[in-house]
């Protein structure tokens, strides 16, 4: 495997030193995306939030800022994202606000209807099967709760479908493609906005 291809596949399960150069380029190469996915959240004052593919812990921090009333679960199923995270969101960890958990979204160990909000950003192109993957998040939230994922492909653009051939396991998605599974995995609504210049898309489900 040449390094570009062993870097750019660090997006799927960061590790090692690679890992590590590619976490601490997410928080700041993701931001602009993931803020623009932020303005498109309902008004709503959330208790419980998950993060879920938290990468380097940037966006758990936005959330606990956007919602200080709220408590924020981070997970990631790499161990050098959850350290990453971890650290990023210390100050908040130790005041009791944010817990930043290993896990699996095949397989969520969260309570049943115990969240209010879950979040995605740049992490379901790895899910292992969306509707699974989303029957699990809807079972987390409560009735009435959201779920919105933020992606910077449309599923369509050039570059992400080059990326889709070099990394194993990548899989973009359209709206529609994201629209659907949300219904069969049982949430009730969706609205869906796409970028004006650039392909990014966010989905913002209600179960």
């Amino acid at each position: 495997m040449g390094l570009f291809k062993k870097f750019v596949s660090q997006t799927r399960k960061p590790e090692g030193f690679l890992g590590k150069m590619m976490l601490n380029g997410m928080n700041s190469g993701h931001a602009k995306m993931a803020d623009w996915g932020f303005s498109h959240l309902p008004a709503i004052k959330p208790a419980e939030i998950a993060d879920l593919g938290c990468g380097g812990g940037r966006n758990a921090g936005e959330l606990l800022k956007k919602y200080p009333g709220a408590h924020v679960t981070a997970i990631d199923y790499s161990d050098l994202s959850v350290k990453k995270a971890a650290e990023y969101n210390k100050d908040m960890i130790a005041k009791g606000r944010c817990t930043v958990e290993q896990g699996d979204v095949s397989d969520l160990r969260l309570a049943a209807g115990s969240l209010d909000l879950a979040t995605a950003f740049e992490t379901i192109y790895f899910w292992p099967g969306l509707e699974k993957c989303f029957a699990q998040v809807a079972k987390t939230l409560r009735p009435g709760g959201y779920f919105m994922i933020c992606n910077e492909s449309d599923g369509t653009d050039e570059t992400s479908l080059k990326f889709e051939k070099i990394i194993d396991g990548m899989k973009n998605y359209t709206i529609d493609d994201i629209e659907t599974a949300l219904k069969k995995a049982g949430f009730s609504e969706t609205k869906a906005d796409h970028h004006k210049s650039r392909p990014w898309i966010t989905v913002v489900a209600r179960k």
